[in-house]
């Protein structure tokens, strides 16, 4: 599903070999260049992220307060957790923001899962041994599959008070398998202190 990056000793032979390839092009391409219509111009170097760019504003625990840079005076920030598989590799998106709407949820999440997900077999949130419950997902993009669920006080709480949730979803090639993401709550009660309130 996801490629490696190429090794060190592939990177230092591209390296090696870039000089005498570059000699050689370059005598090719010195005409067609005269011109100045096809040189770089380069662009402005900027500190930090740029306008609709995604960025961590905070650590906190193994959460993010990842926040959308706009040009407000105000980035819009959630809850962020990034779920991997036993080789590392990400898998699933874990994103939060407390809900002021009047409403049983007080929080709402959105949970972004690989494309090849069996949507029948809806998200199931558990947290340590307790039972978990499912959620249907809302719709499918180039992105993945996505959930948007309602968070009440008392699946707060049980966050709070936990040191980790399964998300358990069910691939459609292998619907008899389950795959079981940890999504740790470290830092989960300090981060849910500070996330935005989205006022509904």
């Amino acid at each position: 599903m996801f490629k490696n990056l190429p090794s060190l000793a592939a990177l230092a032979l591209i390296a090696f070999a870039a000089p005498a390839v570059a000699q050689e092009t370059a005598a090719q391409t010195e005409d067609s260049n005269t011109s100045g219509e096809q040189l770089d111009l380069g662009t402005p170097v900027t500190d930090g992220p740029q306008l609709g760019q995604r960025y961590s504003k905070e650590k906190l625990g193994d959460w993010d307060l990842a926040c959308i840079k706009t040009d407000g005076e105000q980035d819009p920030c959630s809850l962020l957790q990034v779920l991997h598989d036993d080789k590392n590799n990400p898998i699933a998106e874990f994103s939060l923001f407390r809900i002021d709407n009047g409403s049983q949820a007080v929080a709402g999440a959105t949970v972004i899962v690989p494309l090849e997900t069996l949507l029948p077999a809806q998200l199931t949130i558990a947290v340590d041994d307790n039972l978990g419950k499912r959620y249907n997902y809302t719709f499918c993009n180039q992105i993945g599959c996505v959930a948007q669920i309602g968070l009440t006080e008392a699946d707060i709480t049980s966050l709070k008070k936990g040191s980790s949730a399964k998300i358990t979803i069910r691939p459609a090639p292998a619907p008899d398998q389950a795959i079981n993401l940890t999504l740790s709550l470290k830092g989960f009660t300090a981060g849910y202190d500070i996330v935005d309130v989205v006022k509904k």
